[in-house]
């Protein structure tokens, strides 16, 4: 506070950060490597770039311009866009709740828990100065959690489609095939009813945890989801108000974990996307048999399974899956030549083993690390780390093959 002239500093913690061109050098006009803000905003949105300097801001490093990396945030945009276009088609509007909804569906208990957890992520973050970790925070929920597994799972409750899943009692079966007959919760409503009330709910939550970061496209959306009294900027932070629920955490874990990895084993072996496999489970605990039962029509639509069936093995050569104590075995004969793919997967094995060694090398060269530009070096190094990577996805498809 300056008394002297009556004025008060209202920003008593600034953060100093200098701005790289791509390849890690510092801008100069002499060099034209000098990234014009302006154009970024007209190509990609204003909230992509806003972003884009959140997420890439951590304490101790410089941030360097990638431009890829705003495409990547104008597509994150776009991805929440269409989720909202997504709710809205099937009559998801704004809440009228601060606090989570009542939820007895194990999916919406999840989701609910989710936005628990991400909200202590995001709160803790944004108290440590940390903005990439808070940006990363809620990027990860916005696009793998809700958009990719949670309206995945959801869609079966509008339609037709009996695979939804349940969370009491744990013995109930899915969802009935007509959303006019789906059970009724607690409260009275039925599932599709509780389904809109939670989804609705999480997109508020969402729309004012990433207000910060693109405070445009939130804005937009806020009152695009129904009648608001109120601008967002104005809204309350998130106070779900609500506790994760264990067993529902485990049991939507589990699924997306059984479905991710049987869809790498699928993409890792050139299995066409529209082939539907017979998958065979093995050493599964009574835990995890009851949750295949139990799941079975989510877990064959998510992940192309025509039927599921314990204890057995594959006539032909097939791909295997471990998914924590138990180990799916996913029958490939007649559906790919798999001569032809363990082939292909070896050339390609080698190839990236070849080029990791030598990218190996040069980084143990003292004269390239010492001598060579410090872009040059770095690229190196992020070379050699994907190609360790890649390395280690043909050696696991190929031991899937067996």
């Amino acid at each position: 506070h300056d008394r002297r002239h009556g004025l008060r500093v209202e920003h008593c913690r600034v953060l100093c950060h200098l701005r790289r061109a791509a390849d890690g050098q510092k801008m100069s006009k002499s060099k034209g490597n000098v990234v014009d803000p302006l154009g970024l905003i007209d190509k990609y949105g204003a909230d992509a770039l806003r972003f884009f300097m959140a997420a890439m801001e951590s304490q101790g490093r410089d941030v360097k311009m990638d431009e890829k990396r705003v495409e990547g945030y104008r597509n994150f945009a776009t991805k929440l866009w269409n989720a909202v276009r997504f709710a809205q088609s099937n009559d998801i509007g704004a809440s009228s709740s601060i606090a989570a909804p009542a939820a007895t569906l194990a999916v919406n208990k999840w989701i609910i828990g989710e936005v628990v957890s991400t909200l202590a992520e995001l709160d803790k973050a944004l108290a440590d100065l940390r903005f990439d970790a808070a940006a990363n925070a809620i990027y990860h929920f916005v696009w793998d959690q809700f958009c990719d597994w949670y309206l995945e799972l959801i869609k079966p409750v509008f339609s037709a489609d009996p695979s939804s899943v349940r969370a009491e009692p744990v013995e109930a079966p899915s969802f009935s095939s007509e959303e006019k007959n789906s059970p009724s919760t607690s409260s009275g409503r039925t599932d599709a009813e509780e389904t809109r009330a939670v989804a609705g709910w999480v997109i508020d939550q969402i729309l004012v945890m990433l207000h910060p970061f693109m405070p445009f496209i939130t804005e937009e959306l806020w009152h695009a989801q129904g009648e608001r009294p109120y601008d967002i900027i104005v809204a309350q932070w998130p106070a779900p108000a609500a506790q994760i629920d264990a067993q529902a955490s485990a049991e939507i874990s589990w699924l997306i974990r059984m479905v991710s990895e049987i869809r790498a084993a699928r993409a890792e072996l050139g299995v066409p996307p529209g082939a539907k496999l017979p998958a065979i489970v093995n050493e599964a605990s009574a835990e995890t048999r009851a949750r295949v039962e139990r799941l079975t029509p989510a877990l064959s639509r998510l992940a192309r399974i025509e039927n599921w069936q314990f204890d057995g093995t594959a006539s032909g050569g097939a791909a295997q899956v471990v998914v924590d104590e138990a180990t799916i075995v996913l029958p490939l004969e007649g559906v790919i030549d798999i001569e032809a793919e363990r082939a292909r997967l070896t050339k390609s094995l080698q190839a990236a083993q070849k080029e990791a060694k030598s990218l190996e090398g040069r980084l143990a060269n003292p004269a390239f690390v010492e001598k060579a530009k410090p872009e040059a070096v770095e690229k190196a190094r992020a070379d050699h780390a994907e190609k360790v990577a890649e390395t280690q996805r043909l050696e696991a498809a190929l031991t899937r093959l067996g």
